[in-house]
């Protein structure tokens, strides 16, 4: 095993399990025989743990730079370190086996069974075959495949996302602390795609591996990136930064460009909400008269009022105009059913809003009632993010 290897086999959790390990590219760069540029003097620097998409249009030498890290390509100039060692100085095959690889067209041999296959890496490191088993039902389980019964199963008798989610468990096998994934879902269709892109993150919270992810798509960039690189040609990078900051300040036109018009909506997306974005109404409760409910909004200027029952939770809202007469709050109330969780988007509370054609949003920490976002505090919450003043959301996970 070369110095490598052993770097990337040492750093161990108390459980035995494999941090995820920092990548480092110095001065890299690859022309091809012919003379033309696939990468230029790329200096960047990929977070352990993090989520790092590549980013640009065809040709623009982001595959390149991806297949670099772990030699399918080799550098023409220049160092990649992961881990702290120089990679370029190590054997290829011992590399990749602790790199975790997952492709567009997955790879799977068709010829032996999803057991079969996503052991492929436990059996070249000689793992003995109850570790290498233990190992395999494990990650089935957790990318969402009953191992009893698609363990046994050959490819062909897998749906498409069956198949792409059976090649992340086969790259997940060894524990790398790296994984690169060069567009893996651009095959399926969009239902598929956005539901497999959900149970990717989903799988990153539990394994935290340092992972770069290929992709054309800004708007698949933005979902799962923690961090995003748009590339041009020649393989130069326009702008590194968070979804964020990418979509709040392009860095030039060109990047302005490539996040589209549009880039002020795909920011909600990776806006949380803050409590500084919500709006406090009048609060009345089911079992109060409507005499008490109509000075309550008198005493703040409002025109309704949010209802909860008994039990504190949301029930609904109730107009300035149907609190006129007797009775209890209970029998003029009206339903509510646009709210969103504390930790959604504002994407998501824009949508729950237009979807109800409601005028606000409820936000709700599990039961517990927190306050409303209308569109003008939602406006404002945008314009504060913009300015770096609201924290994004995680990987943009809440879409």
């Amino acid at each position: 095993m070369d110095a490598t290897a052993q770097a990337l086999d040492s750093a161990r959790t108390p459980d035995g399990s494999t941090r995820a390990a920092e990548i480092r590219l110095e001065g890299v760069s690859k022309v091809f025989a012919d003379g033309t540029v696939g990468v230029a003097e790329l200096d960047l620097t990929f977070a352990a743990g993090e989520l790092t998409v590549l980013v640009g249009p065809s040709g623009c030498g982001k595959t390149t730079t991806m297949k670099m890290i772990n030699r399918l390509i080799e550098p023409t100039t220049g160092r990649i370190l992961i881990a702290g060692e120089d990679v370029t100085r190590a054997r290829p095959d011992e590399l990749r086996r602790r790199i975790g690889y997952v492709v567009q067209s997955i790879g799977l041999f068709p010829h032996q069974t999803v057991r079969t296959n996503v052991g492929t890496v436990c059996r070249l490191l000689g793992w003995d075959r109850a570790r290498t088993r233990a190992r395999v039902d494990e990650l089935l389980s957790t990318v969402g495949l009953d191992p009893a019964v698609h363990g046994d199963r050959y490819p062909a008798q897998l749906s498409g996302g069956q198949r792409q989610r059976a090649g992340v468990a086969r790259a997940l096998a060894a524990d790398p602390p790296v994984l690169l994934v060069d567009e893996p879902f651009s095959a399926v269709d969009p239902v598929v795609r956005e539901r497999l892109q959900s149970e990717f993150l989903r799988l990153q919270q539990t394994v935290r591996k340092t992972i770069v992810f290929v992709t054309h798509d800004i708007e698949e960039a933005v979902r799962i990136g923690d961090r995003i690189a748009v590339m041009s040609q020649g393989g130069h990078v326009e702008q590194y930064a968070t979804p964020a900051e990418l979509l709040g300040r392009p860095a030039n036109a060109f990047v302005a460009d490539f996040v589209g018009a549009d880039r002020g909506l795909k920011r909600l997306a990776v806006t949380g909400i803050d409590a500084a974005d919500l709006e406090q109404p009048p609060v009345v409760h089911v079992a109060d008269g409507l005499a008490d409910a109509r000075a309550a909004m008198e005493r703040t200027g409002a025109r309704w009022a949010v209802v909860l029952d008994d039990a504190g939770r949301l029930h609904g809202w109730l107009s300035a105009e149907r609190s006129r007469g007797a009775g209890t709050v209970a029998t003029t109330a009206r339903r509510m059913e646009a709210w969103v969780s504390q930790d959604a988007s504002l994407k998501a509370a824009f949508s729950t809003m237009l979807q109800h054609e409601a005028g606000w949003v409820a936000v709700l920490d599990g039961d517990r009632f927190l306050g409303v976002l209308t569109p003008e505090s939602l406006h404002a919450a945008l314009r504060r993010s913009v300015e770096g003043r609201v924290p994004e959301t995680a990987g943009a996970a809440q879409l």
